[in-house]
């Protein structure tokens, strides 16, 4: 036998694509990933009936007067203060979204997010603030989350921004936290405590 013969003999057919097992594959991995897709969907729904008991947020002002600091950026969520992955997710604080950051000069936070709903913190209703790596499952580098800690209702929030120049975060610490400067108006409010 020549070596030609040989090497025709030893060639095989491509074997056939099976298209129903291939098909059956594809439909199943389709209904796995809608099913995954639905159980989210509804333990996102879940969660949000489950703190039901959260009061309408305040709404931001249409005119709040004059700003001490203003900031532009990200809103990551809120979550139960001190608990960074406990996400509230009732009256849209789950959303993230763009967000316009006011402090006023009566010491209020505006919160003003294109595509959600937008709200106001009263000034009594201020705890502090902190500089933060996560929130809500969001993980950025080490201080690159400014954390707002506010009370609404019987909670205390926190929520999470980044501005889009980080180093405007020092300002809002030595504005929201009456240890780290003269903030008069910060200091009034945080010993007033809430009303």
């Amino acid at each position: 036998m020549t070596p030609l013969m040989q090497l025709a003999a030893e060639q095989k057919s491509q074997e056939v694509t099976d298209w129903a097992a291939r098909i059956g594959w594809v439909a199943g991995l389709v209904l796995l990933i809608g099913l995954v897709y639905w159980l989210m969907r509804e333990g996102w729904k879940w969660r949000g009936t489950l703190q039901n008991d959260l009061p309408e947020l305040p709404q931001a002002p249409a005119d709040p007067g004059p700003a001490r600091l203003r900031m532009t950026g990200r809103y990551h969520g809120s979550t139960t203060a001190g608990q960074w992955l406990d996400r509230i997710v009732a009256q849209g604080l789950g959303t993230r979204s763009r967000v316009d950051l006011t402090l006023t000069e009566q010491g209020d936070l505006i919160v003003l997010r294109p595509g959600a709903q937008d709200f106001a913190v009263p000034a009594q209703a201020l705890r502090g603030a902190r500089l933060d790596k996560g929130i809500a499952g969001k993980v950025l580098a080490e201080g690159g989350l400014l954390v707002i800690t506010w009370e609404h209702g019987d909670r205390l929030i926190d929520s999470g921004f980044r501005s889009d120049r980080a180093a405007e975060h020092a300002a809002w610490l030595d504005a929201l936290n009456p240890s780290r400067g003269d903030s008069a108006v910060a200091v009034q409010h945080h010993q007033e405590g809430p009303s």
